[in-house]
């Protein structure tokens, strides 16, 4: 029966990770996003870093629809 518990555990704590690099990645994207409008200038590294982050941002996102994460 412990067996089962650590695994609980160990998935609970992933979880928490996942939710915190949810939460780290979402606020990059929406830096770069803001970044991006401010600069007056349309440069190709800005769009791409913007880019990035929003497909890291999905990716985790997903990641956490298919664990089944509900945010607090």
């Amino acid at each position: 029966m412990g067996l089962f518990r650590k695994k609980s555990k160990l998935r609970n704590e992933y979880d928490e990770k996942l939710f915190d690099l949810i939460k780290n990645q979402k606020a990059l994207w929406e830096n770069s996003k803001v970044m991006e409008e401010i600069i007056v200038e349309e440069h190709p590294k800005l769009k791409a870093e913007r880019k990035l982050a929003q497909a890291k941002y999905f990716y985790l996102f997903k990641e956490a629809k298919v664990r089944q994460i509900k945010g607090s």
